[in-house]
């Protein structure tokens, strides 16, 4: 009986660095969570903070998640004053959208 050759861990970041699409893929998650951290949430009421997330960022622009309809609804208010002040912060003028997640 064979033993087979022991299996080559990689860490994630590697992986994704190896590959070019996954590299790409990276780097937009990676900006979605800077624009949200540097921008998005400190304009967000405190109430709001915990119910939002980052989510795809493409060249069409880039996607808030709502953990709620009534988030969601709060966050459509809020964003011509959050595109103004992603624009203000040097970020391109994408299309800001809002979606809801699916519930579990």
């Amino acid at each position: 009986m064979s033993v087979p050759p022991p299996r080559r861990t990689v860490a994630l970041a590697d992986a994704l660095g190896a590959s070019e699409p996954l590299a790409q893929l990276l780097a937009r998650v990676r900006a979605a969570r800077a624009r949200f951290d540097g921008v998005v949430a400190p304009l967000l009421p405190e109430s709001l903070r915990a119910a939002v997330r980052p989510g795809p960022l493409d060249d069409k622009g880039w996607v808030l998640l709502a953990d709620s309809p009534a988030v969601a609804a709060k966050l459509r208010q809020l964003l011509p004053q959050l595109s103004a002040a992603l624009a203000a912060a040097g970020w391109p003028d994408a299309s800001l959208k809002v979606k809801v997640l699916p519930r579990a």
